[in-house]
């Protein structure tokens, strides 16, 4: 459990940086600027994502090893 959940915080906090990365120099790279659902969100969904990817590295540092 604590890898799965390693690897989905490395997931959420890449989306993350290249959403905000995306916003700031129009490099076209991740998933949040493609959902249309999100059109002029982007950028508080980027920031979601990194808080989601530290809180997830923070479950799987408290959670059981193995």
């Amino acid at each position: 459990m604590k890898k799965l959940l390693e690897i989905l915080g490395f997931i959420a906090l890449i989306q993350g940086v290249a959403g905000l990365v995306h916003q700031f120099t129009d490099w076209n790279w991740g998933l949040v600027q493609r959902a249309g659902f999100l059109d002029g969100l982007e950028i508080y969904a980027s920031i979601a994502l990194v808080v989601l990817g530290f809180a997830l590295f923070a479950a799987a540092e408290r959670g059981k090893s193995g």
